[in-house]
């Protein structure tokens, strides 16, 4: 009896590979016993299930893509100027996190990182242009707690276990919402507590409660952490902290005379005093005068941001043509655009749909989809670039084509490559990537919080 096992069967359908993996399973001996083993259940694997298996019997641990009672969810509501503020505010606000933050394209997440890391978090990336001796080293790290923020890609982050997580943080939401039960499952694992966090537009948060219908638990509604309760909970922190130190007087007892000679002339209130703004002064300056970023009315929040790394093409197949992100991946691979190239937002309406492509790879996509003339279930495939606009519609319902103009908008999306200066959304740098950076999330570097280091004076 030959065998056929199929692992991770959601996760190759999503990426694209349902082509792929039909082939497969059409070359294979009739007589077989198949095995199809997925963590989630969407109707393609059950497709799948029907096609290729012969009266298959369905074994389900647990609920069908139920998530775990061990996770708490939530959602934060912003707008692409504030998503980065408010992601580190979240930070900050639980002073002993170790999470992974959730990204779309290889793009975003290097990005993200390298912000986290110039304002001084203990974070790296995880994405498909790293290399696996670097993939490996950043993930030693993580393990280790040596970098307490992981940054990465669906892709990158498929299979990782990693113990203790409090958090799984979706910088933004998955194409493909069945994804989010994979990212959330990161957390709350072998009985411990763990919440997932959403930062979710005005525009997305009907997607939530889709999630909620497939993950069978409710979202809760937080709002962003302020500068005061931010700094007050740092403040804890740090005085627990030190009322839990145990003190050595062997090693610090020679020295001893000497301090108690210096401090002499202080009573204990002044010395706390004293104390508490040496270490935390910088913390308060930062977050002095900090802006509310749950007022998410301003013009800002109804607008489509543009992404400048970006082109947005228009494709004239959609919903009703049985088209969905998955489809859409597998389709823009099949035309061999180039190695690893970043697909963006996509957004699938009835009769047509839109897509991002790496702005680099803007002429060759134009040039294959040309060359190859593809056709999807029979109906042939024209793709055009869209018209941009800085807060305008953005391509959904009329108006979001171009018409012979190849026009490019542009976008500042959360970059936000400064040190602890008033905060601002603005002004991202480019950076040399996260994990060919030395290591600098050794324990005695940090203070004021779990995922940041201490600044130098």
């Amino acid at each position: 009896m030959q065998w056929l096992v199929l692992d991770e069967a959601d996760e190759m359908l999503n990426m694209g590979f349902k082509d792929e993996l039909d082939k497969i399973l059409e070359a294979t001996p009739e007589t077989k016993q198949t095995l199809l083993f997925s963590a989630t259940f969407p109707r393609e694997v059950e497709a799948i299930a029907r096609n290729y298996m012969t009266k298959p019997i369905e074994i389900t641990s647990g609920e069908k893509n139920q998530g775990a009672d061990t996770v708490t969810h939530e959602y934060y509501m912003v707008t692409e100027r504030t998503r980065y503020p408010a992601l580190k505010r979240i930070v900050d606000v639980n002073t002993d996190i170790y999470a992974i933050v959730f990204c779309r394209t290889r793009r975003e997440t290097q990005e993200i990182a390298n912000n986290l890391i110039s304002d001084g978090y203990v974070a790296d990336a995880l994405h498909g242009d790293l290399s696996q001796a670097q993939r490996d080293s950043v993930m030693g790290k993580f393990r280790k707690k040596t970098v307490q923020i992981l940054v990465a890609t669906d892709v990158a982050a498929r299979g990782l276990d990693v113990s203790n997580l409090t958090h799984v943080i979706n910088h933004k939401l998955p194409d493909q919402i069945e994804n989010y039960t994979h990212r959330s499952g990161r957390t709350g694992r072998a009985g411990n507590k763990g919440i997932s966090v959403i930062l979710v537009g005005n525009k997305e948060k009907g997607r939530i409660r889709a999630i909620e219908r497939i993950i069978k638990k409710k979202f809760i509604e937080g709002k962003v952490p302020s500068g005061k309760e931010i700094c007050q909970n740092q403040l804890m922190h740090l005085i627990d902290k030190v009322q839990n130190t145990e003190v050595n007087e062997s090693q610090i007892g020679e020295f001893l005379p000497d301090i108690y000679e210096k401090l002499e002339g202080f009573n204990r209130e002044e010395l706390i005093q004293k104390f508490v703004s040496l270490e935390f002064n910088a913390f308060l300056s930062y977050y002095e005068n900090a802006k509310d970023l749950n007022d998410i009315s301003s013009k800002d929040s109804s607008r489509r941001t543009v992404d400048e790394n970006m082109t947005r093409f228009f494709i004239n197949i959609g919903r009703k043509d049985s088209l969905n992100p998955g489809k859409l991946i597998g389709l823009i691979n099949e035309q061999n655009i180039g190695d690893k190239v970043d697909i963006g937002s996509i957004d699938i309406l009835d009769t047509f749909s839109f897509f991002e492509i790496d702005k680099n790879y803007e002429s060759a996509t134009l040039e294959a989809f040309l060359a190859n003339e593809p056709d999807f279930n029979g109906r042939s495939v024209n793709i055009e670039i869209t018209k941009k606009e800085r807060g305008g519609g953005g391509g959904r319902g009329r108006g979001g084509r171009s018409r012979g103009k190849k026009s490019f908008g542009n976008k500042n999306e959360g970059g936000f490559g400064r040190r602890r200066s008033k905060e601002s959304s603005g002004g991202g740098r480019s950076h040399r990537g996260a994990a060919d950076k030395p290591d600098r999330g050794s324990a005695d570097k940090r203070s004021g919080g779990f995922g940041r280091r201490r600044r130098e004076r």
